[in-house]
């Protein structure tokens, strides 16, 4: 049951970005990608990640979306009183993401029974840091350099008017 779940919230996570990229206003992009970030927790839930799914959720479809949500309204994008109001028809697909994914945590909630953990060793602060920074070292400077360029795209943004 848990590969069914994981492969519909893979296509739920792949089909909401896919419309999250295609989608012609920026509101509903946000609504897509929300919906993407929700989907992609629950395939983390379901991989044993339960602290990676808790950080999606807050980080990524709470801080970052309002960070996103901020960015439009500061940037005025188009006029909303020129938009015509959208139709219900304009929300099927996202409504048809939402359902599936309410509908994946409703059976996951159900199927998924409390086991007990096994045994775990912890690890200190000083062998975290060194696994973080020599194995994964790359991966830690790949990411600051993208924050680094979205710092500068949005600085570039603002500035232009």
């Amino acid at each position: 049951m848990e590969a069914t779940l994981f492969y519909i919230l893979a296509l739920v996570t792949l089909v909401g970005t896919g419309f999250a990229i295609t989608a012609r206003q920026a509101v509903r992009a946000i609504v897509y990608l929300v919906n993407s970030f929700f989907a992609l927790a629950l395939i983390f839930y379901l991989l044993g990640a339960p602290l990676v799914a808790a950080f999606e959720v807050i980080i990524y479809a709470g801080a970052i979306m309002v960070l996103f949500l901020f960015v439009i309204m500061m940037l005025d994008l188009g006029h909303p009183e020129r938009m015509k109001s959208p139709r219900l028809v304009d929300w099927i697909p996202a409504l048809v993401l939402v359902l599936v994914t309410a509908a994946s945590v409703a059976v996951l909630a159900m199927e998924h029974h409390a086991q007990p953990l096994a045994a775990f060793s912890g690890i200190s602060v000083r062998q975290f840091s060194q696994a973080l920074f020599t194995r994964y070292g790359v991966a830690v400077e790949l990411v600051s350099l993208q924050l680094l360029f979205a710092l500068v795209g949005a600085i570039y943004l603002g500035r232009r008017r």
